[in-house]
């Protein structure tokens, strides 16, 4: 039996599906970055990796590496490209040699957020804002041509207990401010890393011939960032005043699409995987990241 291989495994999504698959050996966890329980592997390095895939016998790839920093992206422009853009193209070029099988993870930074009626499904056009969805939406390209076997999920707004991100930001200034203000003019769902490494684990039999074909994974539901802000400080019982802000009042150096809830429909129907209410993720992530919600909320 070949092996499945995570790239960008020390990320929050990466280590989910670490947490999920446990001590299972015929499971390897990679990253850029040197660390005790991973190997280190350059997804632009294609000799390393043709290396890495034959010394292991691996059949599957779950590329979780990115450049996600969307802001400093705007500056980094090569960099964010190298690895978002290049590197997918490296692997899918290695998965479709060995006949093995990619799963690469997207955004819905690949669309502008001008569409106001109705999710955005995987047909509809892209139009990104950002270097860092451009930069995605070319990886995107890049796997499709290729021809190899595997599929693209695009998700948005993920946290998780483990890593950096907005969930774990709030709890942080809500238990250190009195009050802050979060973006209200950008809608989108709040994505629990671990909900989405559980769809790729139910997904994984079933890719069989899929070549480059796109899906859309989120939690169910939508909510503007100063919702989910909010919500945060009620269930952390933190004593916090969210204030609103619009886009114009809290500038980035990327532009953020003004909306972009994903349709799940084709994921749930072709593979049968849940998508659990963004509120009810986020009351087990908190437990997990050491705040328990009470029972009445």
């Amino acid at each position: 039996m070949g092996k499945t291989l995570v790239t960008g495994s020390l990320g929050q999504l990466g280590s989910e599906l670490r947490e999920l698959v446990g001590n299972d050996r015929n499971w390897i966890f990679t990253d850029a970055l040197p660390n005790e329980e991973t190997l280190q592997l350059d997804i632009c390095d294609s000799r390393r990796v043709k290396e890495l895939m034959e010394e292991q016998d691996v059949e599957l790839i779950i590329n979780c590496a990115a450049y996600t920093n969307v802001d400093k992206a705007e500056s980094e422009k090569e960099l964010s490209f190298k690895i978002n853009a290049e590197g997918p193209k490296v692997l899918a070029k290695c998965v479709r040699e060995r006949d093995a099988a990619l799963v690469h993870i997207s955004t819905d930074y690949v669309f502008d957020g001008k569409r106001k009626r109705g999710a955005y499904r995987e047909s509809d056009p892209c139009r990104p804002q950002s270097v860092y969805g451009a930069t995605k939406r070319q990886g995107e390209l890049a796997i499709r041509r290729s021809r190899c076997r595997g599929i693209i999920i695009r998700t948005a707004w993920l946290y998780s207990s483990y890593g950096n991100n907005f969930v774990k930001t709030m709890v942080r200034l809500g238990s250190e401010k009195s009050e802050i203000g979060v973006v209200a003019d950008q809608i989108g769902t709040p994505t629990y890393a671990r909900d989405l490494a559980k769809a790729i684990l139910t997904i994984i039999p079933l890719i069989g011939e899929h070549r480059g074909k796109i899906y859309h994974y989120t939690d169910e539901g939508s909510c503007s960032w100063f919702d989910f802000a909010a919500l945060i400080m009620t269930y952390c019982g933190l004593d916090c005043k969210v204030n609103p802000l619009t886009t114009e009042e809290y500038p980035t150096a990327a532009r953020r699409p003004d909306y972009s809830v994903l349709d799940k429909s084709k994921i749930r129907d072709e593979f049968g995987v849940e998508t659990p209410w963004w509120s009810v993720s986020l009351r087990e992530a908190l437990r997990k990241i050491g705040k328990p919600v009470p029972q009445h909320l």
